[in-house]
């Protein structure tokens, strides 16, 4: 079973934030980072080659250790980056932390990082979260979901269509960001129902999907009997 995790990590400490901040591009995209030292990243990143931006630019950055271009991939300028975290967050890009995370390419906004992260369970997604938290970076879930291909639960995710709307209606509105960006009233109201019947829904589905991706709906039947 794996977890596939769609977030945004905010934080102006964030490494290459200051790329998009700085220079023309919107923004740019990392598609492989390896740590070599506890305070050190390298970074493949790609930048749009219409943005014309060269490796003296990039070398001029505070964060930035060395620039190697490495070429043209279709559209886009390719550069190798070596940078220098800062203190306050270079324990939460600790890889020992996270051993089974699988990165897929980053989207590197002034705002901050925009990840799409496969995780080998529920367990290591909560302890990547929350490590990211406790040093002052922000992150805000955009969607999860759980394999189940190695399950034997013919139903999947086991939600019924109206705790799935909930959990999904509660994701798109920001309701498990930090800080949430929408009450609990105002999602009952939305879906016309009373709070206390929005957070039933949520908390019987949240439970279900954590035992689904879990797999510990037989050690919860066992207990209960």
């Amino acid at each position: 079973m794996t977890i596939t995790t769609e977030f945004r990590l905010r934080s102006s400490a964030l490494p290459l934030v200051s790329i998009p901040t700085t220079f023309p591009p919107d923004e740019i995209v990392c598609s492989h980072a390896l740590c070599i030292e506890p305070d050190a990243r390298v970074f493949i990143v790609e930048i749009n080659a219409e943005d014309d931006v060269s490796e003296a630019q990039l070398a001029a950055l505070d964060e930035v250790v060395t620039v190697t271009l490495l070429g043209e991939r279709g559209d886009k300028t390719v550069f190798k980056l070596t940078v220098e975290l800062d203190d306050s967050i270079s324990p939460a890009f600790n890889p020992e932390r996270f051993d089974g995370v699988k990165m897929k390419s980053t989207t590197i906004t002034p705002e901050g990082w925009h990840e799409t992260k496969e995780f080998k369970d529920y367990e290591t997604f909560h302890d990547f979260h929350i490590t990211f938290e406790d040093h002052g970076i922000s992150l805000d879930l955009i969607s999860i979901t759980s394999d189940q291909s190695s399950s034997n639960n013919a139903t999947g995710e086991g939600l019924t269509d109206r705790q799935r709307e909930a959990l999904t209606l509660a994701v798109s509105r920001g309701y498990y960001e930090s800080p949430r960006q929408v009450t609990a009233a105002e999602l009952a109201e939305e879906l016309d129902i009373s709070q206390p019947s929005l957070s039933s829904l949520l908390r019987r589905g949240e439970r279900q999907l954590l035992t689904s991706s879990l797999d510990i709906q037989e050690s919860l039947n066992t207990l209960s009997r």
